[in-house]
């Protein structure tokens, strides 16, 4: 038998029973990224908190896992996969039902940062152990199975969540993960090999460089569009803090013998492409989920269960090209595969800086189920790609470092897009608004509409054409972004050098 068909006691590995309790421990995971978003105004009335007060909800949970997640590379190699995973999926049931039966504000923050810290090592781990468990001539199906649960988690949270809010309570929202945390920690005692341990130093200075400067980034990112942006002091202090964080982190990385962060990672060019290419998917992925729901709720009047439903297809789409494009890997060159996956992601954001107020639904569900479907014949490649000429000695730092910089860059993309779309939207305003004169109030148009209230009336029809306009401004953004990434793929190796590093890696091991 070979290594990838063996437990660590030379025990057959089930393969198929592994892969399933991944499967739930990365959905799990990805879904409370955006589960919990919709049901912020009933759990808003339920703990009397202010709608500045809520955010800490959303908040407390990113910032808790983007401070664990390059943690867990570490927690991996010196105590094992095994017990990690059944620590962290123990912690994570239980934080749920904690957040599902708070009280008060306090009782919630509090436990989303347990849920947060304990859910972190959930996804990069995961990655690593179908690495380890499927051989290298099936690492992109093994991809594609990874990649279904960490794409359509937040794709299909929304919806889910609006589902059990109005049929249900707030609380599920929370409860809903309690069966399947149990499955899964069932799955994980059964099923899972432990790995070998080492016995390795700790760069504590690095690690908490790294997480300061994480966490504040984190923090002003999702507080900026609230706090105005550097109107604020808090975030003029966050910055600084980040900055000068980062820059330590950069300084004692390069300089100390034994850094959190092995500078051989990044001396991996497939690695490092891997990750700048994850960032652009990061951002062009979830800044798009995150500006669509308000889009089709604030200016079109769908309800909550409509708008879920409109971004049905595009998860439909990600799992179709996934299923597909795990068996391509191996057959084409995945450089190829990935090209056309950003074409296609490209074009779905073409099509979008075209949508207007009077569209059907239809014209609204294309461009999504295109992009799907391109987002995931992006995905499994290169997710695959990425790791393919990393030591597997390397994978579970590899692991954690390519999910934060996926997280990062889906913050700072959610947070671009609704800056920019508050300030675009008053740009806007502010131009439509000058060709409104007296003419235009006593035009017979306006019909029973005088005075305040035809001023009125055309306040809020010339602030909708504002915010589509903003709307569009930052598809096109992102639509940019997709195009200048094609580039990056000159610096992909190829695929088989690849493989002949791969191979070198094993005898050296």
């Amino acid at each position: 038998m070979s290594a990838a068909e063996q437990g660590g006691q030379g025990v057959p590995l089930h393969r198929g029973m592994i892969t399933l309790t991944v499967m739930v421990a990365s959905i799990l995971q990805a879904l409370d990224n955006t589960i919990a978003n919709v049901a912020l105004p009933r759990m808003q009335g339920s703990l009397s908190a202010t709608q500045d007060q809520m955010t800490w909800v959303l908040t407390s949970y990113i910032v808790a896992a983007a401070i664990m997640t390059p943690l867990t590379g570490w927690i991996a190699d010196r105590f094992g996969r095994k017990p990690l995973f059944l620590v962290s999926i123990i912690g994570f049931t239980f934080a749920s039902a904690l957040c599902g039966m708070a009280q008060s504000l306090e009782q919630i923050v509090l436990f989303r940062v347990l849920q947060g810290l304990c859910g972190a090592a959930l996804i990069p781990m995961s990655q690593a152990v179908l690495f380890d468990v499927y051989p290298p001539a099936q690492h992109g199906r093994a991809m594609a199975i990874w990649g279904v649960g960490v794409v359509l988690g937040p794709m299909l949270g929304p919806m889910l969540g609006g589902w059990l809010t109005d049929d249900y309570s707030w609380r599920w929202v929370f409860y809903i993960n309690v069966p399947f945390g149990i499955l899964a920690v069932a799955g994980v005692m059964a099923y899972f090999p432990d790995t070998s341990h080492q016995r390795k130093s700790f760069d504590f200075f690095g690690f908490a460089l790294l997480s300061v400067a994480v966490g504040t980034l984190q923090l002003l990112l999702d507080r900026g569009p609230l706090k105005d942006w550097f109107n604020s002091g808090e975030i003029k202090l966050e910055t600084a803090i980040t900055g000068l964080a980062f820059y330590l982190f950069v300084v004692h990385t390069l300089t100390a013998k034994r850094p959190f962060i092995r500078l051989a990672l990044y001396k991996d060019r497939n690695f490092l492409t891997g990750n700048i290419l994850i960032f652009v998917v990061g951002i062009v992925l979830f800044a798009t989920l995150a500006l669509l729901p308000p889009l089709l709720q604030g200016l079109m009047g769908y309800s909550v269960f409509q708008a879920g439903l409109t971004m049905v297809p595009r998860g439909a789409g990600t799992l179709l090209a996934m299923l597909f494009v795990g068996r391509l890997v191996g057959r084409i060159d995945v450089r190829l595969i990935i090209g056309v996956g950003l074409v296609l992601t490209a074009f779905s954001l073409w099509q979008m800086t075209h949508l207007s107020m009077q569209l059907s639904m239809a014209s609204i569900i294309w461009p999504g189920a295109i992009q799907g479907l391109g987002i995931g014949i992006v995905y499994v490649p290169m997710a695959a790609l990425t790791f393919a000429t990393l030591a597997p000695a390397l994978r579970n730092e590899g692991t954690a470092l390519f999910n934060l910089i996926r997280n990062v860059g889906s913050s700072i993309g959610i947070s671009t897009v609704q800056g920019l779309m508050v300030r675009n939207t008053q740009v806007v305003h502010a131009s439509l608004a000058q060709h409104i004169t007296p003419l235009t109030l006593a035009n017979h148009s306006l019909g029973v509409y005088a005075g305040t209230q035809a001023i009125a009336a055309l306040n809020r029809a010339v602030t909708a054409q504002a915010s589509m306009i903003a709307y569009l401004d930052d598809f096109q953004l992102m639509l940019v972004l997709t195009v200048l990434a094609l580039p990056l793929l000159l610096l992909v190796r190829p695929p088989r050098a690849a493989a002949a590093a791969e191979v070198k890696h094993a005898a050296i091991e």
